[in-house]
């Protein structure tokens, strides 16, 4: 695991002392080694987390005539099968390193060898004799990677701060935070600035000494079936689901260094678990955090499986004081990130580096598979598609009346909404009603439904897909990428330590797709083909328990240890002059949440998440609309090369 940067410009040569202070914003992301190549106008460099081939895996790597070369971050699980076939096919290897495969695969195949890959990663590759540099990232965008097209040249990084060192002129993305005041995080391809984007997930992009930008797909996620295919038999399925997840754990346990499992006790976790168990001549290495709130402590269960698969297990207890690294938080997301269970990932993520250097997760596994409640009620919030169209108007017209503070107001503002996306977009994101009071005019745009359907279209299925394989889709192209993966890359990279996700293996997901939702989820329970198909690895107390999701008691410490934090910080005279927020409703979701009669936490953790990042960033004025147009050209798309 590692951390790439570089940049490819038309205005002089390249430098390796900037490619260095690229690299050096983030030698958490590699402690163990740097690496830097120029060629005339590109430079790329990295930073290394020694994982495999710890002795000839150095970086930038090259192929045999020093004309192809590559900075790698990540794992391509199948290596070595790739390696064979390139080497039957003329190709010669000087080291046992999974990142040289990438080179030689280029060179036999270009960008179609991308869809040979199983694995993770965010990479780029120099190709010298044709003054192309190409940008790649894997299916599910598990490793970061920023870009920036600008008239000079092209600049990229696995973290937006190590941009820096060349000062490209960054202005707010207002899309962006529009986004973000609603779902709590700047999904793809978007970033804070204009000027930069982030590579989707499953593309890849190539620029060229003409400036030339072109970009494709190699990889889209699967739309789950609604339907079970002719044919299709359960247990013959269950059988090549439990060998393909069983293949999945045993490719991600391939390293030349310790490695562990995230242990939650929650289904995913304890089924990664079983399968390393059994598959290892060695007891696992397991870690586990807890609370001293009840409620938010999962301990006793990740203790059961811990018994039951006799790993070597570790738990730490996180106590209020703990919170003192909420800001290092924002250095390390880069842009305004509102999980709040980020807290824990870094936690758990330096408390396992100490023992070990990679961890496997259970992530991925919810949106997968079908686990999330919202799923199941996806056909409920549908039924209201029947309601007349007088009467939605009527709806929603009590629903503008009723103060804000009226039981029910929320409601029945979704239930007026016209779609199901709609209405799921409201029932699981901010409400619209108290967006629409806390925000200034100029971002009420992120209180708007429609506008969330604009913006995230493409992940959005067409017109007339059932409302459960929308919102799996949804969930697994927007969420999981934006979201879920974001945490767990930023914190285990800021502990440096690499973890690894079996569950979002793409054979794995493509798979799982084919399942169809009445056997995903039946009888009631998310999960439940999964779970059938693993019930003799897991006690009955780990799967048949209400689910809970890995969170924190910010609301508790938001009326405790962190009150004055944060007051401190969002009703500040400095942040308010930004302009994002109306400070006299601040004020009534401040008193409410401390009096204890609503709970506010989701709002008042991005506030103040936004306000520590503007201060990193040193955004001091209201941002400026946007003068002139993004200076990045419209690419043009392709599946080929």
């Amino acid at each position: 695991m590692c951390g790439i940067a570089g940049y490819f410009t038309s205005q002089g040569a390249a430098e390796e002392r900037l490619v260095k202070a690229m690299c050096d914003q983030m030698v958490h992301r590699g402690p163990d080694d740097f690496g830097a190549h120029v060629d005339g106008g590109c430079g790329i460099g990295m930073r290394r987390l020694s994982i495999i081939d710890l002795s000839t895996g150095h970086q930038p790597m090259s192929n045999e005539d020093g004309t192809v070369w590559v900075v790698f971050n990540g794992e391509v699980y199948n290596y070595q099968g790739l390696r064979e076939n390139l080497i039957a096919q003329g190709h010669r290897f000087q080291t046992k390193s999974d990142t040289e495969t990438l080179i030689h695969l280029y060179e036999q195949e270009g960008v179609e060898g991308l869809k040979k890959l199983r694995g993770m990663f965010a990479y780029a590759i120099w190709d010298g004799r044709r003054q192309r540099l190409l940008l790649v990232r894997d299916r599910f965008g598990k490793k970061p990677l920023y870009y920036a097209v600008l008239p000079q040249g092209i600049y990229f990084a696995s973290e937006l701060k190590c941009l820096r060192p060349h000062n490209l002129p960054l202005d707010l993305d207002e899309d962006a935070f529009r986004l973000y005041f609603r779902l709590s995080y700047m999904p793809d391809p978007h970033s804070p600035f204009r000027q930069v984007r982030k590579l989707e997930p499953g593309s890849w992009l190539t620029y060229d000494a003409r400036g030339h930008v072109e970009k494709g797909t190699y990889w889209n996620m699967p739309v789950p079936a609604r339907d079970a295919a002719p044919g299709l038999d359960e247990a013959s399925l269950k059988k090549r689901l439990r060998d393909k997840f069983d293949e999945s754990v045993r490719l991600r346990m391939i390293a030349d260094v310790p490695l562990g499992a995230f242990l939650s006790g929650g289904v995913d976790s304890s089924a990664v678990v079983a399968s390393m168990a059994v598959q290892s001549p060695q007891p696992v290495k397991t870690f586990s955090i807890g609370f001293e709130e009840a409620e938010y402590n999962e301990l006793e269960y990740s203790r059961q499986i811990a018994k039951l698969y006799k790993t070597d297990h570790h738990e730490i207890l996180v106590k209020p004081d703990s919170i003192d690294l909420v800001r290092r938080l924002v250095n390390h997301f880069d842009e305004p990130f509102g999980d709040s269970s980020a807290i824990p990932t870094l936690i758990v993520s330096e408390f396992a580096r100490r023992d070990v250097k990679v961890v496997l997760t259970g992530d991925g596994g919810d949106e997968v598979f079908g686990g999330y409640p919202s799923f199941l009620a996806a056909e409920k919030l549908a039924r209201w598609n029947r309601l007349p169209g007088p009467l939605r108007s009527a709806v929603a017209s009590l629903a503008g009346v009723l103060p804000y503070s009226a039981y029910g107001k929320n409601f029945l503002h979704m239930i007026s909404l016209p779609t199901a996306i709609d209405r799921y977009f409201e029932w699981n994101y901010l409400t619209s009603p108290q967006m629409e009071q806390l925000l200034a005019p100029r971002w009420i745009d992120a209180a708007n439904t429609a506008y969330l359907r604009k913006q995230l279209q493409h992940c959005l299925l067409k017109n007339g897909v059932d409302p459960v394989t929308q919102t799996m889709f949804f969930e697994a192209t927007a969420n999981l990428t934006g979201d879920m993966l974001v945490k767990v890359d930023r914190m285990s990279m800021a502990a440096s330590i690499e973890t690894r996700c079996p569950m979002l293996d793409h054979e794995l997901a493509e798979l799982a797709a084919g399942i169809p939702h009445a056997w995903k989820m039946r009888g009631g329970q998310g999960k439940a083909f999964f779970i059938e198909t693993f019930s003799d690895r897991l006690p009955e107390s780990v799967w048949n328990r209400p689910k809970r999701g890995f969170s924190v008691p910010i609301a508790a410490w938001f009326r405790g240890p962190l009150k004055s934090f944060l007051r401190d910080h969002i009703t500040s005279r400095r942040f308010l002059d930004l302009g994002f927020v109306e400070p006299s409703f601040l004020e009534r979701l401040l008193a409410e949440h401390e009096s204890g009669r609503r709970n506010n936490r989701t709002m008042l953790w991005n506030l103040l998440m936004l306000d520590l990042w503007c201060q990193q960033w040193q955004v001091t004025a209201p941002p400026a609309r946007p003068a002139v147009p993004n200076l990045a050209p419209s690419p043009r798309h392709s599946a080929g090369q």
